[in-house]
């Protein structure tokens, strides 16, 4: 049990409303009517456990997880990589996480993704791995390309990559996605803008790190994601009211 001085209330202004009009999606998916709190049940207490026999050390190389033998995906070749942590900074060991991207030319590996962008056969855009005794975690992938969404006329997402993180439930599942430093896209993203505070804006971008950059192999990025408390990351299932 956390003491009562590690505890720390949530700041709804850190959080976006539900309802942003520049984001045309949700006007007709925001809640209209109050929300209802439930109480929890044994579905959402009880869940999987995760450990390391169940997570092979390939999941978490997107480089030659899906590719042919002898073949690599195309794109910019980046290494994604930083620490899960809660409020009070200690690391959270043996914890889920899940990514999944576009490839480097903004396409997804999905039926229903109709972007002009070619498929690469080589790149399955996926990939999991457990946190280690410190709290951190690494992939290898490429940088994902921009691509554009039916909001308005011209509206592009900048570059990014989406994060699941689980707890020891079913409830206990967050999601995120982390931007790169120095994307022009980022400030013009309406998704982006429905966040109120620019702090958590920095905290979704991920920072270039040319200290774990492998020379003449690979760049790299780090993105740290800290759960609860006054500097969690912006997470998409924990907005306001929930």
């Amino acid at each position: 049990m956390l003491k009562p001085a590690e505890f720390y209330q949530r700041d709804r202004n850190w959080h976006p409303h539900a309802f942003a009009p520049d984001y045309k999606t949700s006007v007709t998916r925001s809640p209209q009517r109050a929300l209802i709190s439930l109480e929890q049940g044994p579905s959402e207490i009880t869940g999987p456990t995760f450990g390391h026999n169940d997570v092979d050390p390939i999941d978490r190389d997107l480089l030659s997880n899906y590719a042919a033998k002898g073949q690599s995906p195309i794109g910019e070749r980046m290494i994604l990589h930083g620490r899960v942590l809660d409020e009070n900074a200690r690391a959270l060991p043996d914890t889920l996480v899940e990514i999944w991207q576009a490839n480097a030319g903004g396409r997804y590996r999905h039926r229903k993704d109709t972007y002009l962008a070619p498929i690469d056969p080589n790149f399955g855009g996926c990939g999991r791995t457990l946190t280690d005794e410190n709290g951190y975690y690494s992939f290898r992938t490429v940088k994902p390309g921009a691509y554009p969404w039916r909001n308005t006329v011209n509206d592009w997402r900048p570059a990014h990559i989406h994060f699941s993180i689980f707890g020891h439930s079913f409830c206990q599942r967050l999601i995120t996605q982390c931007y790169f430093e120095g994307d022009p896209l980022i400030v013009r993203c309406p998704i982006v803008n429905a966040i109120p505070d620019a702090k958590a804006i920095d905290q979704l971008t991920a920072a270039l790190d040319l200290n774990a950059t492998i020379p003449l192999d690979t760049i790299a990025y780090k993105f740290d994601i800290v759960l609860r408390g006054r500097r969690s990351t912006l997470f998409e299932n924990r907005l306001e009211g929930n």
